[in-house]
């Protein structure tokens, strides 16, 4: 008895466009992931080498930020797979955003704890020798990110992604931070000023803050618009 076969179904043009944009947004989260284990691992032993409270800061923030990668992989390949909705994946991705944000207000808590300890009690300079290669550090990061987070908001608006869209906003801060990380080892470096690492720790905070709410929130670009995010990007490449 023969059997029919079913004729094989096509793929709109629009479900080929957002698999191949979902395939994009694959690569840049292993590209994400790929340095920022690089980055926080290197700024967590810098820090702990050079005694330096900014190092060890923006290296958590790191490793916070790979967390979030991951949770965005997952969340990418779920939709790419097709075993559950791209909105249910959204629902898990914003669920878990919230822990990251928690997360970022204990950092907050360890910077502001370890700095009155720099400032008040052990008043030691930094190692300079490691701060260099923490300020190499800075320097890839305030390259790549913006570039990197250019490419995020691009795919992320054709895919209409939440999550991608915050992992830029990500990548966006963290391109601000290695700014702050430069200029504050470097003016530790050149002026021996034992209490500058303490204080540019202190001024990660803002940020930090600002990331945590958004991502407690759900809305991590409810008060921006991509036009601000573009500038954003376009005033940390043109910057330094």
């Amino acid at each position: 008895m023969e059997t029919e076969t079913q004729p094989l179904q096509k793929l709109s043009a629009s479900d080929t466009s957002r698999a191949g944009d979902l395939q994009k947004a694959l690569l840049l989260t292993y590209i994400t992931l790929g340095w920022m284990t690089i980055e926080g691992a290197a700024s967590l032993l810098l820090g702990w080498a050079s005694k330096s409270l900014l190092l060890e800061a923006f290296g958590i923030d790191s490793v916070i930020e790979l967390f979030s990668a991951f949770i965005l992989l997952w969340r990418l390949c779920v939709e790419a797979s097709g075993v559950v909705s791209a909105e249910r994946a959204e629902e898990v991705e914003r669920r878990a955003a919230r822990y990251v944000g928690h997360s970022l207000y204990v950092l907050v808590a360890y910077i502001v704890l370890n700095s009155g300890y720099g400032l008040f009690i052990a008043k030691q300079i930094t190692d300079t020798y490691e701060s260099i290669w923490g300020i190499l550090i800075g320097a890839v990061a305030k390259v790549g990110m913006p570039i990197l987070a250019g490419y995020k908001l691009k795919v992320a608006a054709r895919l209409n992604s939440g999550a991608l869209r915050a992992d830029a906003i990500e990548s966006i801060t963290c391109g601000y931070l290695s700014i702050v990380l430069m200029v504050g080892l470097a003016a530790t470096r050149l002026l021996g000023w034992w209490w500058l690492d303490s204080v540019a720790a202190l001024a990660l905070i803002p940020f930090l803050i600002k990331e945590a709410r958004a991502a407690i929130s759900g809305e991590p670009c409810s008060a921006c618009n991509d036009t601000s995010l573009r500038t954003s990007i376009r005033e940390q490449e043109g910057s330094g």
